[in-house]
């Protein structure tokens, strides 16, 4: 009975039960069964998998959610993982992704300021700050990166985002559609709340960036920072950060950066 970490966070003990059922679901025709044994400290969602079809589903949930490194080990050069930000170090201008490393001890992986500045605003040397407001970097939200340089003996590694990452600006950026990011809830509750709150009529779909971490695509003309007072009484819990394309565009001056 293979145990693995999935690249997948909760926020509460509450969400283990959310997880096992979508499990369920999710390998419903396989002869497998999976058990949730619990979360590493920092969230990551730990299984186990028995069953004839065990293979087929690990690779399976490899494939949709994926599965953490876990060991120092298993991360190489140019690996391209999908992590979480854990933290903002504002005076080096640095943003820390937790890639799921926790053996033999925890690493993040370092995303230095001039590799941020040189993919997401064309090298132009714009503060970390501004490039947080802009991008809505905050804790917890999910990030494809790639590994460009490991030192294992000082537990460090180097990385940029991943093309998939700028990818997907890429397209947020076209859309010109503003995007409020949730950290923390279902999209269940998401939707049962933007449904009680009378939104549905500002909201074009939802995008899942995670289990639990979700962005909702407003409108044109819907401001997603408007969206916060009127559902975040109802997820509390919750994180919130905004994603708006047309102030990026603004703040560069209508750049065709991302528009090719």
């Amino acid at each position: 009975m293979p145990t693995v970490t999935l690249l997948a966070k909760t926020y509460d003990r509450f969400q283990l039960k959310l997880v096992d059922k979508f499990l369920k679901s999710m390998l419903e025709g396989l002869k497998v069964e999976t058990k949730i044994c619990g979360v590493t400290p920092r969230g990551w969602i730990q299984i186990a998998v028995s069953g004839e079809d065990e293979k087929v589903a690990l690779r399976y949930l490899a494939d949709e959610i994926g599965l953490c490194p876990t060991c120092l080990e298993d991360v190489e050069r140019f690996t391209t993982i999908k992590g979480r930000i854990i933290a903002m170090n504002k005076t080096r201008g640095e943003l820390y992704v937790d890639i799921g490393v926790f053996s033999p001890k925890i690493m993040d992986a370092t995303i230095p300021l001039q590799f941020l500045q040189a993919q997401l605003v064309d090298g132009r040397k714009v503060a970390f700050k501004k490039l947080v407001e802009l991008f809505g970097f905050c804790e917890n939200l999910p990030l494809t990166v790639k590994i460009l340089n490991m030192d294992k003996e000082k537990n460090h590694a180097e990385a940029m985002l991943s093309e998939k990452q700028l990818t997907q600006y890429g397209n947020w950026m076209k859309s010109l559609l503003d995007r409020l990011i949730i950290l923390g809830s279902s999209i269940y509750d998401v939707r049962l709340t933007l449904k009680k709150a009378g939104l549905n009529r500002d909201v074009l779909n939802i995008e899942t960036l995670g289990l639990f971490e979700l962005a909702v695509i407003c409108k044109l003309g819907t401001d997603a920072a408007g969206l916060i007072p009127k559902i975040g009484k109802n997820l509390r819990n919750a994180t919130f950060t905004v994603f708006n394309p047309k102030k990026v565009l603004e703040f560069l001056d209508y750049s065709t950066i991302f528009i090719s």
